[in-house]
């Protein structure tokens, strides 16, 4: 009797599964982005949103969850049901969190990685009247303000802070107390800040910035990415200035699900990535935020794993927390 009640019940979870492969999707999906509207996640949210939904053949409804360096709409996503119903814009962030806050964060590997969506450069930035023309000039300046100098970041702990106090250590500077951070909530109100003249300078994700770069309301100093922007041929890359830790630095963006998302979600989603890859309006606005597509050239498995590590030795250089 046991194994006649064991087979009718992998029976009805197996069909269940393949009536979910053929109906999926039935409705709306909700891809939760976790910083506020305006910055450069809130973009690539709305891109994959509006490039993927022609191959879903359903809505894509953006839901924006800002607050705790992007924990909030992390730990909303993570403990949704498995069902493909509710995704994440997942950012930088959802690896660097746990690497640095490991009592507070959602762990790394908490959720189903679905894909790369794409390099998102990280730029340092000023006002186009500040007085400075490079980046020694900057430090020169921060190294003389014994901390009053400030800076725009979501927190400490966020990319945006990150990339600062690695630029700050590199220069054998305290990268905590050398400049003084101010925090907002999102990208937009990061380059608002910046344009009011409410902080000195950020170091932030290219697609908050380029619109006030390209109007000439800002002035691009360094560029932390792997080689330089195209829209920004001009300006060089940590790495080539041989910062060694701000070198490492980059941003990114993927889409996450809830940890054991069924395969036949899996499956569907990775196929309208195929298509949104190639998709024109997608490459378009990417290039548009000064960012990179990658869906499809990435193993998001490996690569969330290695930028948890890379930020976890950086937050025990820093003093967040012990060697």
């Amino acid at each position: 009797m046991k194994k006649l009640i064991g087979s009718i019940a992998f029976a009805v979870v197996a069909a269940s599964g393949a009536a979910l492969a053929q109906s999926y999707p039935e409705q709306a999906v909700t891809l939760v982005v976790p910083y506020g509207p305006g910055g450069a996640s809130d973009l690539a949210g709305r891109a994959l949103a509006e490039t993927a939904q022609p191959f879903l053949e359903q809505p894509v409804t953006v839901m924006n969850k800002p607050g705790a360096g992007g924990m909030n709409g992390a730990r909303f996503v993570s403990e949704a049901d498995a069902d493909g119903y509710t995704l994440l814009l997942a950012r930088v962030g959802m690896a660097l969190s746990p690497a640095v806050t490991p009592d507070s964060a959602v762990p790394w590997d908490a959720y189903t990685f679905v894909g790369a969506l794409e390099a998102t450069p990280m730029i340092l930035a000023v006002r186009s009247d500040a007085p400075y023309e490079n980046v020694e000039d900057l430090v020169t300046t921060i190294k003389d303000s014994n901390g009053a100098m400030t800076y725009a970041a979501s927190g400490a702990t966020a990319i945006d802070g990150f990339t600062t106090q690695a630029l700050l250590a590199d220069n054998d500077l305290d990268p905590l107390t050398a400049a003084t951070l101010v925090p907002y909530k999102g990208g937009g109100a990061l380059a608002t800040a910046l344009l009011g003249g409410h902080v000195d300078f950020v170091a932030m994700a290219a697609g908050s910035l380029m619109p006030h770069i390209e109007s000439g309301d800002m002035k691009a100093l360094m560029v932390f990415a792997p080689k330089r922007v195209e829209s920004l041929p001009e300006v060089a890359t940590a790495q080539e200035l041989g910062y060694e830790k701000a070198g490492q630095i980059t941003g990114w963006s993927a889409l996450y699900a809830p940890k054991d998302l069924p395969e036949e979600v899996l499956a569907k989603w990775q196929e309208v990535l195929g298509q949104v890859a190639t998709d024109e309006k997608w490459l378009e606005l990417a290039s548009r935020r000064g960012s990179i597509s990658t869906i499809g050239t990435v193993d998001m498995t490996d690569y969330a794993k290695s930028q948890y590590e890379l930020f976890n030795g950086l937050a025990k250089d820093f003093g967040y927390l012990p060697n």
